[in-house]
């Protein structure tokens, strides 16, 4: 945590999730001045304090709020305080309304939902979006991020894919700003749940550093004849080939998060070919869950994506923005 105030901001930014939350401090021209990383997910809040037999207590949220940014605000009342992510859930501090895709990105400057404060300072939380059309599909904290990587200026294409890497990615199409559709896999609680409460965790071990080329072995049989059968099929080759000494135990979670990616992207690139042309593919992540995407991405030849950098942070500046939270002509200038 970094706690100086260098110079003077234009924007508290927050990316609330379930189980941590980032504040950042933004100036005029979007740039990051300060962050900090809490463990305040809307899932595990601090408890409030009771003072005797006083009834008036401060929530769970306005606690981690006060410990996000409450000195940021106390240093300079009048910033503007926006918010993405599971805070607008139906479990959150005030359930911002899913807008419907396809939908243009700029709308969703104009849907914010705010929390008011009792005088303080309120908080504009961003929505989700949700897509109806065949199985319905969601997404809450993810628009943001595609929004960060579209309104840089640099990024400004016809036809783009924007993968999200995590714990449910998400794969989602743009043309000229307008989201159009959206695939959520759910690779990473998917590889969490197996190596932690199935037989296939009972013979891995861990390992000081990651088996890539255990990971490309998951990744080939992903889309070898045998992974035809589908992932059902293919995970319990990860204790099979442990038990026939094929692979060793700290290779094993390399090799099932190969599998399981490869799959992943395996099915991406099926449907991206059956589109027809091949978009242009943006990944947003964490660097090394990244790093494991473009592999995957090369060897089933959907080529070298391009990796953004903070496009959560920038979606935030972008959306407060175009919500009239900042002044452009301000920003213009800066």
């Amino acid at each position: 945590m970094t706690t100086g105030l260098p110079a003077r901001a234009a924007l508290i930014a927050l990316d609330w999730g379930t189980s941590s939350l980032r504040a950042y401090r933004l100036d005029a021209a979007g740039r990051t001045l300060d962050t900090r990383h809490l463990p305040w997910g809307i899932m595990r809040l601090p408890q409030p304090l009771q003072d005797g037999a006083a009834t008036a207590t401060l929530s769970g949220f306005e606690l981690a709020f006060e410990q996000a940014c409450g000195d940021w605000l106390r240093a300079e009342p009048a910033l503007p305080v926006i918010a993405c992510g599971m805070v607008g859930s139906a479990q959150g501090w005030r359930e911002a309304a899913y807008l419907d895709v396809p939908l243009d990105l700029a709308r969703i400057g104009t849907q914010l939902t705010v929390v008011e404060r009792g005088g303080a300072t309120p908080v504009h939380i961003v929505p989700g979006l949700i897509q109806r059309q065949g199985l319905p599909n969601v997404m809450r904290g993810e628009e943001t991020q595609v929004f960060g990587v579209l309104f840089e200026p640099a990024r400004a294409h016809d036809n783009m894919l924007i993968g999200l890497p995590g714990t449910h990615s998400k794969w989602v199409g743009a043309q000229r700003g307008r989201v159009t559709h959206f695939h959520t896999f759910m690779t990473g609680e998917i590889y969490a749940a197996l190596r932690g409460h199935t037989i296939l965790g009972r013979t891995m071990a861990d390992s000081a550093g990651a088996d890539m080329a255990a990971f490309e072995r998951g990744l080939q049989v992903a889309g070898s004849p045998a992974g035809r059968a589908g992932v059902l099929s293919t995970v319990f080759s990860t204790r099979a080939l442990g038990l026939t000494g094929q692979l060793a135990p700290t290779s094993q979670a390399d090799y099932l998060s190969g599998l399981l990616i490869g799959h992943e992207v395996a099915a991406l690139a099926q449907l991206l070919r059956q589109q027809g042309e091949l978009p242009r593919i943006v990944l947003c992540g964490e660097p090394a869950l990244c790093g494991r995407y473009i592999q995957a991405l090369q060897h089933y030849g959907l080529g070298t994506p391009e990796v953004a950098q903070d496009a959560t942070e920038r979606g935030l500046w972008h959306l407060a923005v175009s919500a009239g939270l900042i002044d452009s002509c301000a920003t213009a200038h800066s």
